[in-house]
């Protein structure tokens, strides 16, 4: 048995006590975690009744003509089934991970995954086991509705909870960055969004080698150096260690690591040293053998793929019909002002380099590609009066609906461009190709940061990147609505 002397208690304590904060803020991010289960359970439950009502007792079911009466006990089963399926679907989504309870958009993602595979799932079971009364159709589209409003109603109010400072601190984990690159610059600057993260970057420490030619700006405190890196994380309660400096030998590594475990902090390294899609980056198995690679991305998902072309495919026929006489409008106005042809069609490179014509209203004089291609720059004297007005506004693109319909574009997406343009940027611009592996859009995440027309490229690609690695459900619709607000750079 090894005996405590009184002696060791200084250098025990501080561990003791920084055990005890971990301690504190998994069983507070636990305890959480329940309350959100409860709360999502008692709203499923509430909002699966109330589908039930609106189904069968309210006016509405006048209008529905039924084979038989549904009384409320003989469909007590029937409801105690979709609750059940409801939150085990919710699980499957892991949306009661404990690193998502500060990060709202992808957490009300998963929850519309999971009520729009309810409705799927629930009305198959239906189908195979036959209940007596049968699940109605209306029912289950009803309660998906209800469900899906009323459990982000829930949340949101949950959320603004958690976002109270006193409450996110408790759950933050305090990361330690041990060097310093182009890769822990942006991570520090997604990491750093207030209340609704995750993370706090509790500083920087100086590898061996020295920071070189990359050192942190006075945003991140300089907490040392690296051989006092155990003192460090004691003394700062550090939860995770990053390493960002590969330069760091295999010894001097696995030294790290070791020194990690004893203090109870995790031992995380950025793989900057790939220059890849670092979100799709994975360790998986090849015929037993562990290997590092890039494979999953959200939009490689089949149900998010669905998912995005059901919203392209209303959106898009929604859009088309209201644009309508929008397009009369400025066509007629075109048409007044330049003779010639109102639409014009343009090669451009769509989904893994495909070759597609897009649809705009005319915007620049018939003779402006005389003298060669090129971007439109502010103040191009090839537009039309018209036509500055209509690029200011995105009006031009309407009729892109038209390609979103065909499944050529999507909705929201990195803009295509022309190949003419582009032919070499996939040599020059790292990688260029990588916002082709989806479907272009008619507005983007580089537009409504004003990356547009003659910009930089390079900015614009990280925006298109950043969209294809980090593409939630619900990010769409908030792009979508950004587009008609923020027109910088549109000429």
């Amino acid at each position: 048995m090894v005996s405590l002397k009184t002696a060791d208690l200084p250098a025990v304590v501080p561990a003791l006590g920084r055990e005890t904060r971990r301690v504190d803020r998994r069983a507070f991010g636990a305890y959480l975690i329940v309350v959100s289960f409860m709360g999502d359970a008692v709203v499923a439950v509430a909002m699966l009744f109330l589908a039930f009502w609106v189904r069968f007792v309210s006016p509405v079911s006048q209008w529905v003509l039924a084979d038989e009466m549904v009384t409320l006990p003989s469909y007590l089963g029937q409801i105690a089934l979709g609750v059940t399926l409801m939150m085990a679907l919710l699980i499957n989504f892991r949306t009661y991970h404990p690193g998502r309870l500060l990060t709202f958009c992808s957490l009300a993602g998963s929850m519309v995954k999971a009520t729009a595979t309810w409705v799927i799932v629930f009305m198959g079971i239906s189908l195979v086991l036959k209940f007596q009364p049968g699940i109605s159709r209306l029912y289950t589209l009803v309660g998906f509705g209800l469900a899906t409003i009323g459990l982000l109603t829930w949340r949101v109010y949950f959320n603004r909870y958690l976002w109270n400072e006193s409450v996110a601190r408790r759950l933050r984990e305090r990361v330690l960055i041990i060097g310093w690159t182009n890769e822990s610059e942006r991570m520090v600057q997604l990491l750093s969004r207030g209340s609704r993260c995750p993370y706090e970057i509790a500083g920087a420490v100086e590898p061996p080698d020295g920071f070189g030619d990359r050192s942190p700006g006075s945003h991140i405190a300089m907490l040392g150096y690296y051989h006092e890196i155990r003192d460090l994380i004691q003394q700062h309660d550090i939860d995770a260690v990053l390493v960002s400096d590969l330069n760091l030998s295999r010894t001097e590594l696995t030294d790290l690591a070791v020194i990690c475990e004893k203090e109870l902090a995790d031992f995380k390294i950025v793989p900057n040293c790939f220059q890849i899609l670092l979100s799709g980056l994975h360790l998986e198995s090849m015929n037993g053998v562990p290997v590092l690679g890039v494979s999953h991305l959200p939009l490689h998902s089949a149900f998010n793929q669905y998912l995005k072309r059901l919203v392209d495919l209303i959106g898009g026929g929604f859009g088309l019909l209201m644009a309508l006489p929008v397009i009369g409008v400025f066509g007629l106005m075109v048409r007044l002002e330049s003779k010639g042809p109102v639409f014009y069609r343009q090669v451009r490179v769509g989904r893994d380099g495909k070759l597609f014509y897009i649809w705009k209203i005319r915007s620049m004089r018939l003779d402006s590609e005389k003298n060669g291609i090129g971007w439109t720059v502010k103040g191009d004297p090839r537009l039309l009066k018209i036509g500055v007005f209509m690029r200011k506004w995105n009006i031009d693109e309407i009729p892109q609906f038209w390609n979103v319909m065909k499944g050529e574009m999507s909705l929201v997406g990195p803009r295509p461009e022309r190949p003419e343009l582009i032919h070499d940027f996939k040599e020059e611009i790292p990688h260029y190709n990588a916002r082709h592996s989806v479907k272009p859009g008619i507005t983007g995440w580089a537009q409504v940061n004003g990356l547009r027309g003659d910009t930089d490229l390079v900015e614009r690609i990280k925006c298109d990147l950043y969209y294809i690695e980090n593409w939630k459900f619900l990010w769409d619709f908030q792009i979508m609505v950004l587009t008609f607000f923020k027109r910088d750079n549109a000429c």
